[in-house]
């Protein structure tokens, strides 16, 4: 993986990683995975209150087709043998 940088980023990245006993490159690909996994993290995980997980898990429990569930599948019948 090739970058292009500033002059003063490469400086700074390169005396960060001096510091850490480092390469500028290990340095800078720890930095890129660290903030990868931080920001898969925070579109991959969803986080609810106790509450909203009780709801949640009851919704799933519950067999009972709500009427909205089942206009629902109805339009979804109509629309897919049309096809």
């Amino acid at each position: 993986m090739e970058m292009r940088t500033t002059s003063e980023a490469k400086a700074l990245i390169e005396r960060a990683a001096r510091q850490l006993g480092q390469s500028a490159s290990d340095f800078t690909v720890a930095a890129a995975c660290r903030a990868a996994r931080e920001t898969l993290r925070q579109y991959e995980v969803t986080v609810i209150t106790p509450a909203a997980h009780e709801a949640f898990m009851a919704a799933l429990d519950d067999e009972t087709p709500s009427p909205a569930l089942v206009e629902l599948m109805r339009l979804h019948a109509e629309v897919t043998d049309k096809a």
